[in-house]
Formats: structure tokens, C-alpha cells, sequence
């Protein structure tokens, strides 16, 4: 496996890992949502955050979004799941600060483990404003 800096011809590939993992593990939000926030993903969002990915046998297998200390998205792709390469995400942006700061979904009950398994600690409860879902606010420090 390797973990490197996406550039702009992993942006298709990024945004198709994005809406599959999203629809996947986001089914208590319209499909439709998710759909909607394609272009902006590709656009704005990825190309303006600190953006790395995995790769194995030369394929994408997931990425990791910072925006400063927050991380904005780690999604890796449905099919490569439970074969390390979102801890080895993770571990690879540990590295590169000393507090992180994310936002999940309380219904993303996968995520939320995973999250808490890799040293994070929930520190609020809020309800995002554009989906009204439930979600958490968890913070890891070095």
C-alpha cells in the first residue's frame, strides 16, 4: 500500500469513493442529498482541502480530506473495506498533527467505533443544520 497526495486526475475516482461510501453508510439520509453535493465534492470541497489517498496494486482504495485540524472525509471504497487502509489514513494525518477534529453521524454506528477504537473521544452532540441528522463532534489529541 501506499499514501500519497492526490492531484486533480484522482478527482473522478476520489468523488466515486465519496457518493458509493456515502450512500453506503449514510442510508438514514435521501440518496438524493448526496447526489446533489457531487459537483461541489469535486469542485470545491476535495481540490480545497489537504487531500491524500491509498493506493494498492495502482487503485485508489480511499482518502483522507484536512482542512487544518479538521478532518473533513475519510472514505474508503466500499468493496476495500476492513483491510486497513482507513487506519493507515488516519494514522498517516496523526502524524502530520497534533489535535484532530471530526464530525460523524450518530447513525454511522460503523464510523463512530472506529473512530473511538483509534483514540478519538466524542466531546459534543449536535444536529447538522443541511441533513437534521444527529451527529458527533470527536477530538484526538497526540
Amino acid at each position: 500500500m501506499n499514501i500519497r497526495a492526490c492531484n486533480s486526475n484522482d478527482m473522478d475516482q476520489l468523488v466515486d469513493i465519496w457518493l458509493e461510501g456515502s450512500k453506503r453508510a449514510h442510508d438514514f439520509i435521501d440518496s438524493e442529498y448526496w447526489e446533489a453535493n457531487k459537483n461541489e465534492m469535486k469542485i470545491n470541497y476535495i481540490p480545497n482541502s489537504e487531500t491524500y489517498l491509498s493506493e494498492a496494486n495502482q487503485q485508489i482504495t480511499g482518502f483522507v480530506s484536512m482542512v487544518d485540524d479538521y478532518l473533513a472525509a475519510l472514505f474508503v471504497d466500499p468493496g476495500q473495506q476492513s483491510k486497513g487502509y482507513g487506519k493507515a489514513l488516519l494514522d498517516y494525518i496523526k502524524q502530520k498533527r497534533d489535535n484532530i477534529q471530526l464530525k460523524v453521524y450518530e447513525q454511522n454506528a460503523q464510523a463512530v467505533r472506529f473512530y473511538l477504537k483509534n483514540d478519538f473521544k466524542i466531546v459534543e452532540e449536535a444536529l447538522d443544520e443541511q441533513t437534521q441528522a444527529k451527529e458527533y463532534v470527536m477530538a484526538w489529541t497526540k
